[in-house]
């Protein structure tokens, strides 16, 4: 039986780590290095960058900041922010990356996953869906949340499938950053429709979320921010609590 990731989430802006709610309102976290090292320490299965400005700047994810992230950390990276072509993909897994993360360009340009997936393998392309619950339905978000798509979720995770996505990211922006509990519905709506795995993100405030959604969703891992940016929470305690509620985690 596969162990339950958890995935820590670094959010990129202007060098530094930043953390908001609802993709706005953001504040200083820390140094990005840093927090790497001290992750790495803590033996966490993945960690999560999104470089949030990137794409609306125009630009590529902060390689330098990549690459020396990538010398302290001994466990898979997904990095994601501005990745627009098969050659920007190259250039983040060279420089460290395990995996890249496609959000708006696999709603601009789906295509761009099969080019990834045939150049590099199924499993370094992940999928990000940031997602809003607007009147009833789930609304499709890209540039970091600005930009309303009119693509359906069932439709869009069918498209990603079928061009070769290996994992999707969900991101709750209704939840983020309030750390009241996981969009359980949201997650289980995407995993009925998924045959590849499926990371979850947004609103994890106690180890007790990570229980609700571990044990009623399927889903394959769960990604976090606030809840050890803010307070004395970590990973290996995290695992201690899971292992205790009989899910099956990596080792502390």
């Amino acid at each position: 039986m596969l162990k339950t990731r958890l995935i820590p989430v670094l959010l990129l802006r202007g060098g530094r780590m930043v953390k908001g709610i609802s993709f706005s309102d953001y504040r200083d976290t820390g140094d990005p290095v840093f927090a790497s090292r001290v992750y790495n320490s803590q033996l966490v299965d993945e960690l999560v960058f999104l470089d949030i400005d990137a794409t609306s700047e125009n630009r590529e994810t902060n390689i330098s900041i990549i690459s020396d992230v990538s010398k302290e950390c001994f466990m898979p990276l997904a990095i994601g922010g501005g990745v627009r072509s098969v050659n920007g993909m190259h250039r983040l897994l060279k420089n460290g990356a395990d995996k890249v993360v496609v959000t708006t360009a696999a709603l601009e340009n789906p295509f761009l996953i099969r080019e990834g997936a045939v150049e590099f393998g199924s499993q370094c392309i992940v999928v990000g869906l940031d997602v809003r619950l607007i009147k009833g339905r789930y609304v499709l978000f890209s540039h970091s949340g600005r930009l309303q798509w009119e693509i359906s979720l069932d439709e869009h995770i069918a498209v990603c499938q079928e061009m070769g996505a290996g994992e999707f990211f969900i991101n709750s922006i209704d939840c983020d950053g309030k750390m009241k509990g996981y969009d359980l519905d949201l997650i289980r709506f995407v995993v009925e429709r998924a045959s590849i795995p499926v990371i979850a993100c947004g609103g994890a405030g106690t180890f007790m979320h990570l229980v609700d959604a571990m044990k009623t969703t399927g889903v394959s891992a769960l990604a976090m921010a606030s809840i050890f940016h803010f307070g004395d929470n970590n990973p290996i305690r995290a695992r201690f609590f899971l292992k205790n509620y009989g899910i099956n985690v990596k080792e502390v």
